[in-house]
């Protein structure tokens, strides 16, 4: 009795803590293959506008379950990966797109990365060059302060 005691708050505890897991996995039906694979190369190539770092596939976010759906829904109704696409950038812009074109509007997703390390670079390169050119800096110790310390050593000694 007194095992069981120990073992019951554990199996709820258990149970009370996968629970949510099995809550939150998807399972989507498609009628060909194609279908799958279409779906499968959108939800890994849309980003999740709420994590920014992860795609929809892997993102657990309200918002890309629902983007996720939605793919799932036009795929269903044959649209190409194409189609499903372009409506997504036309309701959420190019960022929800992991590779967005190279246009004007973002073009500074694309060059900025490489503008920061220039800037970087030539910002190192500037401190290490003004650091050559400096000269030696002066010994701080003036001849009375040395003078003063040799007579104490002196006196030290004696």
């Amino acid at each position: 009795m007194r095992r069981l005691s120990y073992q019951l708050p554990l199996v709820l505890l258990l149970l009370v803590l996968t629970a949510p897991l099995l809550a939150g996995i998807e399972t989507y039906t498609f009628e060909t293959p194609e279908q799958e694979q279409a779906y499968k190369n959108l939800t890994e190539e849309l980003r999740c506008l709420v994590c920014q770092n992860q795609n929809i596939a892997d993102s657990n976010a309200e918002l890309a379950q629902d983007l996720r759906k939605k793919a799932y829904q036009q795929v269903k109704q044959g649209k190409s990966e194409d189609e499903v696409a372009e409506w997504m950038v036309d309701r959420y812009g190019d960022f929800v797109l992991y590779r967005p074109p190279v246009k004007a509007t973002t073009l500074f997703l694309w060059v900025g990365p490489l503008l920061f390390l220039l800037i970087a670079f030539v910002v190192l390169w500037r401190i290490g060059r003004a650091r050559r050119n400096q000269p030696p800096e002066a010994d701080s110790v003036d001849e009375q302060s040395l003078e003063q310390a040799r007579h104490m050593l002196e006196n030290k000694e004696s």
